[in-house]
């Protein structure tokens, strides 16, 4: 079939037009891509929230945003001061407004809620959290130490739960094989919180675990030196046995704690009460020093 001259000239606008919209949608899609490098390449959270800003605005329904989510999510995740964690958390709140890109978030909600000293707000969206997946040990572990941390505080308002908390984080990793470094930490954390709800059995059965699994951290016999001292006192007589005890833990921690910079606080507290009993038992602190050194590592 021979084309006349109008139908040719119209076939080549349909063919340039069709060149232009094929042309426009490989510079959208390259643009796109540079832009996700972008936020990729950003190195800190402040500059990738940004560039992620930027991208939403620009792209609003690219299949890349709950991609780019769980990128600037990880990156909110290394922050911390709480905050910082927090001003951030609410910027990207307002970008990433999908029901699954907000549960991306969670995560990073529950350790701004920590770290900003909001632990209402931590503690109800564990909750949640836990409500879905029972055993998400990362959400156990981290209100159990939220937890120890208020009852440091005289506030045992969630005393209760985290204990529960802390105790099934310990049963779970004990069951399996991971998280075995976090052992130490949530003994002396449920330790602390059995305190709080005035166990005081049980807070002394596990500072000695604490102090078993990590036999390096001074923390652990002060803290367990410091239980035994409050029943010794409550007991008001002169229990040797108990005494020896109470010294053991203090001298303990005395030597593990001394020429360490992050444990000159506690080693202010624990000499003077060691440098007591050790005088009540002896009569005299004659060997004190001697007996300290022997445990040095």
């Amino acid at each position: 079939m021979t084309l006349n001259h109008k139908d040719t000239k119209v076939l080549k606008i349909a063919l340039y037009l069709c060149v232009l919209v094929v042309s426009q949608n490989v510079i959208q899609a390259q643009t796109e891509a540079d832009a996700l490098t972008a936020i990729k390449l950003a190195t800190n959270p402040t500059t990738k929230l940004t560039a992620a800003e930027d991208f939403i605005a620009r792209f609003p329904n690219s299949n890349a945003r709950l991609t780019i989510a769980e990128l600037v999510s990880a990156e909110i995740l290394k922050v911390r001061d709480g905050a910082v964690a927090l001003a951030l958390l609410e910027r990207a709140r307002a970008i990433f407004t999908t029901d699954q890109e907000r549960e991306v978030f969670k995560p990073v909600a529950l350790g701004a809620y920590a770290l900003g000293d909001r632990p209402d707000d931590a503690f109800a969206l564990a909750s949640e959290m836990l409500a879905k997946n029972p055993d998400d040990l990362s959400v156990l572990v981290r209100m159990t130490q939220v937890g120890s941390e208020e009852a440091r505080k005289r506030n045992r308002k969630h005393t209760e739960v985290a204990l529960q908390y802390g105790l099934k984080a310990i049963a779970l990793i004990e069951a399996g094989t991971t998280h075995k470094a976090d052992l130490a930490q949530l003994y002396q954390q449920t330790a602390i919180l059995y305190l709080s709800a005035g166990n005081t059995e049980e807070a002394k059965s596990h500072f000695t675990k604490a102090s078993t699994l990590a036999p390096q951290d001074p923390s652990n016999f002060a803290l367990l030196g410091r239980v035994i001292s409050a029943d010794y006192v409550a007991e008001s007589k002169s229990n040797q046995i108990v005494l020896d005890s109470i010294i053991d833990a203090y001298v303990r921690a005395a030597a593990l704690a001394t020429g360490r910079p992050e444990y000159q606080a506690l080693l202010q507290q624990v000499i003077p009460d060691l440098t007591t009993y050790y005088k009540q038992r002896h009569g005299s602190i004659k060997g004190l020093q001697q007996l300290i050194n022997r445990y040095k590592p």
